[in-house]
């Protein structure tokens, strides 16, 4: 169980996992410094990761009680990492259109906007209301504790998967939460659960996929707890409309400080601003534009502030 290394080919250029998993993606993962290098370790698919970049792969294990093919790890590691999508070619593009964008890039390149499972993602949005990653990354993993399976134990500590909606939905779960921290989000998330598992539970979540992005998240706002921005998050993150926009206090500084100074006017950011604020970045962007904003959110971030810095390219033999 998860003693072998496995092998994902990817040039480094094409995914920095340092902005990508620490990004207030996902609450899920934390870097490890070891003396092989920077490692991440994480859950997601029930299963939980090793992972550590080299220039022309990713290299992981898994940690699991039935060990699969690398074949088969690869492709859901592909796939939770949206390596289908040619990130140098819309980097381009994100560029080519915007100034800000290209200079950003510059130390922000290889950030991928990771797919989730739905589940995991709402809920740990729901924690993310007026609070930071470290705190959100507590509760979310309290939520994997108290309602999750178990996947195994490594090095005194034990992993659980996130748990389906029915679980939180359970009689006593909202006492709990608010016992353990939660405050006021021990109410939206058990109401929530109840909302979600009533209407069909992950089965009627990933239906939201086949909506178009204003359905899925007029749907999404009718649960307690979720505003738009939330509902933007979760869209983006796990229900694939890409050209979902999240505006919280980051994204409307940097649209007031470099889009639409005509922001600096506003004290608050009303539903009109938001979507004003959406409407121009996806105005600019294009189909993936909820991409391009979380690369500007990257690097509004005062934890990246030192953080990445731009891959060695590799030399190439003269020809």
């Amino acid at each position: 169980m998860g003693t072998k290394w496995f092998t994902l080919p990817c040039d480094n250029r094409l995914i920095q996992l340092l902005g990508t998993l620490n990004g207030g993606q996902s609450f899920r993962w934390k870097r490890v410094d070891s003396s092989e290098g920077q490692q991440w370790l994480g859950v997601f698919a029930a299963k939980l990761w090793l992972l550590q970049q080299q220039n022309d792969s990713i290299l992981y294990k898994v940690y699991e009680p039935q060990v699969q093919s690398e074949q088969a790890y690869n492709a859901l590691l592909r796939n939770y990492l949206r390596l289908d999508v040619d990130l140098e070619e819309q980097y381009a593009k994100w560029g080519a259109r915007d100034p800000h964008f290209q200079e950003a890039a510059k130390q922000f390149y290889g950030i991928r906007i990771l797919r989730q499972d739905v589940t995991e993602n709402l809920f740990s949005f729901i924690c993310s209301q007026n609070n930071h990653i470290s705190r959100i990354s507590s509760l979310v993993e309290k939520l994997a504790q108290f309602y999750g399976e178990k996947i195994c134990e490594l090095d005194g500590a034990t992993y659980y998967s996130f748990p389906q909606a029915e679980k939180l939905a359970a009689d006593g779960v909202e006492a709990k939460l608010r016992a353990n921290g939660f405050g006021y989000r021990a109410k939206y998330i058990s109401h929530s659960a109840k909302a979600i598992a009533e209407r069909g539970s992950k089965q009627w979540l990933e239906q939201l996929q086949e909506l178009d992005y204003a359905a899925a998240k007029k749907k999404l706002v009718g649960l307690m707890g979720i505003g738009a921005k939330v509902a933007d998050c979760i869209c983006l993150m796990s229900l694939g409309h890409l050209q979902a926009i999240p505006v919280d206090t980051h994204i409307y500084q940097i649209a007031a400080r470099f889009y639409m100074p005509k922001l600096v006017q506003q004290k608050t950011v009303t539903e009109k601003v938001y979507n004003e604020i959406g409407d121009h970045f996806r105005e600019l962007y294009g189909p993936l534009a909820g991409w391009a904003h979380t690369v500007l959110f990257c690097a509004d971030l005062k934890q990246f502030q030192q953080g990445a810095k731009e891959p060695k390219r590799k030399k190439r033999k003269a020809s």
